[in-house]
């Protein structure tokens, strides 16, 4: 068995770091958060949640290879300092930068966060007369299981289901995809090639 060079893991999670530690030192209120031995793991958040916002504590925990406690510790002082904020999606608690995003977008961000709801969403803001039985099987998911989230997110405000499935607010949920589209995952940056078409077309 080989032997890892001796701090080899710290490195990477240094490189980590300081890729997304980059984007937050030029994030607005960045200046409000002190500077000290920690402060690229805290830029390092505020980076990350710029690119991928909606997070939550263990995506963020996990993606930049920092402790619990460190997680913890940094994301309260962020908080404090006025940095980002968060807000409670179920069982998660999700975090964006702070005044950034609408109660809405908020609320989007926690369901585009959530693969299946995003799916759906994706789907019909494609195709706006997709039925759920298609979404179900384009999804690889159950026709309950479209039904459960089609239920969430009309109880949310992102879904209508008077007349089949429509996407409310369809501009505002297409801006959020394709503005974070790689944090989204393949699917939504393909949505983001389609962009022009989308945003010309009224499902209304």
């Amino acid at each position: 068995m080989s032997e890892q060079p001796s701090g080899g893991v710290d490195e990477e999670k240094r490189a980590t770091l300081r890729r997304f530690a980059a984007l937050g030192a030029v994030a607005p209120l960045a200046k409000l958060v002190d500077t000290d031995a920690q402060s690229d793991a805290r830029d390092a958040i505020a980076g990350y949640l710029s690119t991928t916002p909606g997070a939550h504590f263990s995506k963020i925990r996990d993606d930049l290879s920092l402790g619990t406690g460190e997680t913890q510790h940094h994301l309260r002082r962020l908080v404090e300092a006025g940095a980002i904020e968060s807000f409670r999606d179920g069982e998660y608690r999700r975090y964006v930068p702070a005044r950034r995003f609408s109660t809405f977008e908020k609320r989007t961000l926690g369901y585009l966060r959530r693969s299946t709801p995003r799916g759906m969403l994706i789907a019909l803001l494609r195709d706006p007369d997709v039925t759920a039985s298609a979404l179900a099987e384009d999804l690889g998911v159950s026709r309950p299981t479209v039904s459960k989230y089609a239920k969430e997110l009309d109880e949310a405000g992102l879904l209508s289901r008077e007349d089949g499935y429509a996407v409310e607010r369809p501009e505002t949920v297409l801006t959020l995809l394709i503005r974070h589209a790689d944090s989204f995952g393949a699917e939504a940056v393909a949505l983001a090639g389609e962009a022009d078409a989308l945003l010309r077309y009224d499902p209304r």
